[in-house]
């Protein structure tokens, strides 16, 4: 069984780009930038990356669930 998924979107834009994110097992606020770094570095294993517009942006990975997607 994978992770359970810990971060949930706090802020977004009015077009809906999530741009502030929070972890609800250490309550650490972080940034659309930080996040998207600390994905990267594989801190967060539940996420990956994509681009979109040409921003690097943070997005769930895929499974059966739906009540534990960002948005």
């Amino acid at each position: 069984m994978g992770k359970a998924k810990n971060v949930v979107v706090r802020r977004e834009t009015e077009t809906g780009r999530n741009v502030a994110f929070q972890n609800t097992r250490t309550g650490e606020n972080m940034t659309r930038a930080q996040f998207v770094k600390k994905i990267e570095n594989g801190t967060y294993a539940g996420y990956h990356v994509r681009k979109i517009n040409d921003v690097k942006t943070p997005v769930s990975n895929p499974d059966n669930k739906t009540n534990n997607n960002l948005g």
